[in-house]
């Protein structure tokens, strides 16, 4: 994360860590963070979870791992918490996998072009390709909202649902 940190900063995005370490363990885990990602800074709070109740609630814990005095190991889960406080998206990767934040980013991006306009992005969607309009959007609305213009998707189904549209 150290080493994203700008690029999520740059969209507006507040970091925080959860650990269900120690304030102490997680001062000595920063050192190291930054001594690897050299040049990186952890610039987000941490909060520790020794008693593990927030990962708990969070359903943060890995089922499958446990340490060695028995306890469930907390997942690598993020949540994405939009500024209204409500969870727009989690990802739960077992201990084991680290995330992908180049797709983290992705989503971010995603939710922020959502919340903006009445779409939705496409699989394997990228910052800059077209995205697709609501289908709670008529066309007449679509022409309103979407000056530069759509193109519709011609389907079997006849139904003109599938439009695409590029927007900044």
């Amino acid at each position: 994360m150290a080493a994203y940190a700008d690029k999520f900063a740059e969209r507006g995005v507040k970091l925080v860590g959860l650990s269900c370490d120690d304030v102490q363990s997680h001062k000595d885990w920063i050192k190291d963070i930054e001594a690897y990602n050299k040049g990186c800074r952890v610039s987000y709070p941490i909060i520790a979870d020794p008693s593990r109740e927030l990962i708990e609630k969070l359903n943060m814990v890995d089922p499958e791992q446990k340490d060695t005095e028995g306890n469930p190991v907390p997942s690598r889960a993020l949540h994405i918490v939009g500024p209204d406080k409500k969870i727009k998206l989690s990802f739960l990767y077992p201990a084991t996998t680290g995330r992908n934040l180049d797709e983290v980013l992705r989503v971010v991006d995603a939710l922020h072009k959502s919340a903006k306009h009445k779409v939705a992005t496409p699989v394997n969607w990228k910052l800059g390709e077209a995205v697709v309009i609501s289908p709670t959007v008529s066309n007449e609305e679509a022409k309103e909202m979407f000056p530069k213009g759509y193109k519709s998707t011609e389907l079997p189904s006849k139904k003109d649902y599938l439009r695409f549209t590029n927007i900044d």
